[in-house]
């Protein structure tokens, strides 16, 4: 958006708006908190001079450095430990994983001592640490890289978990996600790094953790999706409006934990139906978490059973044609929707 001299009063109601990549927008975000603290730094395999397995990081290194962007052995439980003492110390760093996979070998310094020691220090420790990279599938990467982890760290306390599905939310919240006093999970998906989306130029831009976004307003069934079921529930949802005049509520909560279940509570309440897409697999997930909580504070506005739409319960397939049939997709979110609303 341009402003000619005439107009120079509009800058003072409308923001600029740039058309980024999610990865783009990642990116800024981390440039612009380096900029902004001297604490921020960033820490991870290839993340320096290699630019970032997926280019998130990619121009940093060679602008501020070694000692801002960090390039680590592959050893994810050595630098997950040392960026948990780093922010006991005082620093804020920002943790690559290169696949949230990965994750999972630096699983005993993400639960057991920084979703925990604020506690047990009693207030002493704050562990301003964000752990950040892809989660869930990808492109035929198989079982053991393509597992959606949200509702594994959601179950500790302590750790606060986000998942932005739009360049302007992947921005936004990353930069309060670096600027809170608590570890966060910061969960990509990698299918997503190259989506684009408008994202404010504005250095102060930040969206608040705990926040959901209603992607799309509706009044006859709400759609709970998030990261990669998100543009699927939205194509779901105008596909369903044209062809049955069906009108579908999509909210994202943004932050799975804490959860805004108060937007998903009020949604449920005016459309009467919902129904919880998720790339996770169903059991003791996310989505199962908010079925339980809608059923306890709306259950009597429920014309319908809520119904799920995940993974299929084995693990990932190599093959793309199985990978495909396992995953969340538009005609299954079509499918569920048809379902409770009994058409």
């Amino acid at each position: 958006m341009k402003f000619h001299k005439k107009n120079w009063r509009q800058r003072r109601v409308f923001k600029v708006m740039a058309v980024l990549t999610i990865r783009d927008a990642l990116n800024q975000a981390l440039r612009e908190e380096i900029l902004r603290d001297e604490n921020v730094f960033v820490m991870g395999e290839e993340v320096a001079e290699y630019d970032g397995a997926y280019k998130v990081t990619r121009g940093l290194w060679k602008e501020f450095g070694d000692k801002r962007v960090v390039d680590t052995p592959i050893t994810e439980l050595g630098f997950a430990a040392i960026g948990v003492g780093a922010a006991m110390a005082g620093l804020r760093p920002v943790i690559e994983f290169m696949t949230f996979n990965f994750s999972i070998l630096a699983a005993d310094q993400i639960i057991n001592h920084a979703a925990k020691t604020l506690y047990m220090s009693g207030g002493q420790f704050k562990v301003p640490v964000v752990f950040r990279g892809p989660n869930g599938s990808a492109y035929q990467v198989s079982s053991q890289h393509s597992q959606a982890l949200e509702a594994f760290y959601a179950n500790f306390p302590g750790l606060k978990v986000v998942m932005p599905s739009t360049a302007a939310d992947a921005k936004g919240l990353l930069k309060s996600s670096i600027r809170d006093d608590n570890p966060v999970i910061f969960m990509e998906q990698e299918t997503m790094y190259g989506m684009k989306g408008e994202v404010p130029d504005d250095e102060d831009f930040t969206i608040p953790l705990g926040v959901a976004d209603v992607k799309r307003g509706g009044t006859d069934c709400t759609i709970v999706a998030r990261s990669f079921t998100v543009p699927q529930a939205l194509q779901a949802a105008e596909k369903i409006q044209a062809e049955f005049d069906v009108s579908v509520e999509v909210i994202d909560p943004r932050t799975i934990k804490p959860i805004d279940i108060d937007t998903i509570v009020a949604s449920v309440k005016k459309t009467n139906r919902l129904v919880v897409a998720e790339e996770s697999h169903s059991f003791a997930s996310v989505g199962a978490e908010i079925s339980h909580q809608v059923m306890e504070h709306a259950f009597d506005y429920l014309d319908a059973p809520i119904k799920r739409v995940s993974t299929a319960e084995a693990p990932n397939p190599y093959a793309r044609n199985l990978e495909v049939a396992a995953l969340p997709s538009v005609d299954k979110i079509i499918a569920a929707v048809k379902e409770v609303c009994y058409l």
